[in-house]
């Protein structure tokens, strides 16, 4: 983009973004991490954006999902192989529901920065610094844990860097060969409260056999042993989305190297904003979140900012509205886009609006509440016509008990046991892959009534 460069976001209003105390340590920081390789490669950026292109036809289904926000404590090979297994599981599912390809992005690899509803918190009566992610500061209520530290950039990109090596070598090693992928999901419909999952898997296992009937295996055909895996995060720390920015040699344009696919969030997409700014001059795939704050007007003005050339696979909206209130706001929505002809990507975000504290005092997320906001999100869309493009989840694979409700059955009760989440509470594996399930079962009645409508 001839009219941009990468450090034209210092010159807008910033917000969400801390104020360090050392600029020189700062500056050092960015002067070494700009030296440093990009963890992408703007041939991958360009493949996404193919990938996405489709799902906006209805010729791909999007799925995001991961933690809310990384953590330096928790980061392990096994944590991040748990995850990436049961987004596989949930893909395979989705896949069949969808009768199309399901395109795997994960948050990983550099969801470290969050943003807060408040600059400082109090505890007992001491105003400290609110926590923004292991990029930034720590989650210690102490003075010296919430200051902003800049070196924690170069740790959060070097454990990037190894999220990144290990996702590749699990997308192409022979870990994603699906016989395997759904012997893991057979071993969740086994239990007698997920029964009602089981004539799918069943189904699932048939296509299965008669492909190796057919001849079709891992051995013979690579696809079925290896996965396309894409990362993202939101794009909040700009100094280190900065450094991190480079040319692509062979085409010109700028790629934010930090991630495959980054997005603006609910709280930092101001049209004249600095997050916006730096987003509309990069090449990779751009996410806008939607809350019910967005206005027809914003929207209409983003859509020309952030994807000027209206180029499909460019942007993927993410509604995010709250159980309840999903009427209330996205026809409206869709409808500033069709008006526009905008080419985007409409993804559901039934997490961040369903948020509540439970009557144990811990944030939670009721599985009914998440469930209910996906099918009031498919059931929108076919009322307008549109296509529901993809689903966005915090989620991990660990054994955790931070969202009530699912087939498991985790109580307000239950909250304390392994609560693990250092910010917003995570669908845990179980969760994750019953909701996969019922999400399948709203693509088939979509994907049914679109054929219908269209005698094809």
């Amino acid at each position: 983009m001839a009219d941009w460069h990468k450090s034209d976001w210092r010159k807008k209003p910033r917000v969400q973004m801390p104020d360090y105390t050392d600029a020189q340590a700062l500056a050092a920081v960015e002067a070494r991490l700009s030296t440093y390789p990009p963890l992408v490669f703007a041939g991958e950026a360009r493949t996404l954006r193919q990938r996405l292109a489709a799902a906006s036809r209805g010729d791909a289904f999007l799925l995001q999902g991961g933690d809310c926000a990384e953590s330096f404590a928790e980061f392990s090979a096994d944590n991040i192989r748990d995850t990436f297994k049961v987004m596989l599981q949930m893909a395979m599912v989705l896949t069949y529901g969808a009768k199309v390809p399901v395109v795997k992005i994960g948050r990983m690899a550099g969801q470290f920065a969050k943003p807060r509803s408040a600059p400082t918190e109090v505890k007992d009566g001491t105003e400290l610094p609110s926590y923004r992610g292991d990029i930034i500061n720590e989650l210690p209520f102490t003075s010296e844990a919430r200051i902003p530290n800049p070196d924690k950039m170069l740790r959060a990109y070097t454990q990037a860097a190894a999220s990144l090596n290990l996702l590749r070598a699990f997308s192409t090693g022979g870990f994603a060969d699906v016989h395997r992928v759904h012997s893991w999901t057979l071993g969740f419909t086994d239990g007698e409260e997920a029964g009602r999952y089981r004539e799918m898997a069943s189904r699932i296992q048939d296509t299965l056999d008669f492909m190796a009937s057919a001849g079709l295996s891992a051995e013979t055909n690579s696809e079925l042993s290896t996965v396309e895996f894409y990362t993202s995060h939101e794009a909040l720390l700009l100094e280190y989305e900065e450094a991190l920015t480079r040319v692509d040699s062979t085409s010109g344009q700028w790629l934010a190297g930090s991630g495959h696919m980054i997005w603006i969030g609910d709280r930092t997409r101001q049209p004249d904003g600095a997050h916006v700014e730096f987003a509309r001059g990069v090449m990779n795939p751009i996410g806008l979140k939607c809350g019910p704050s967005m206005t027809t007007d914003d929207l209409k003005q983003l859509l020309a900012t952030l994807n000027p050339k209206n180029e499909a696979g460019r942007l993927t909206l993410i509604a995010r509205f709250g159980a309840g209130s999903v009427g209330d706001h996205l026809p409206r929505l869709i409808k500033a886009v069709e008006e526009e002809g905008a080419n985007v990507v409409w993804s559901c975000d039934p997490m961040h609006g369903n948020t509540i504290k439970s009557a144990s005092g811990y944030k939670t997320r009721p599985f009914e509440s998440v469930l209910r906001e996906v099918q009031e999100f498919f059931s929108v869309h076919t009322s307008e016509g549109t296509i529901p493009g993809g689903v966005h989840f915090e989620m991990t694979g660990q054994d955790v008990t931070e969202c009530t409700g699912g087939v498991r059955a985790v109580s307000d009760e239950d909250l304390s046991d392994r609560y693990h989440t250092a910010c917003d509470p995570r669908l845990n594996a179980s969760q994750s892959l019953e909701l996969a399930f019922l999400v399948a079962e709203e693509l088939s009645a979509s994907r049914n009534t679109r054929l219908a409508l269209t005698g094809s």
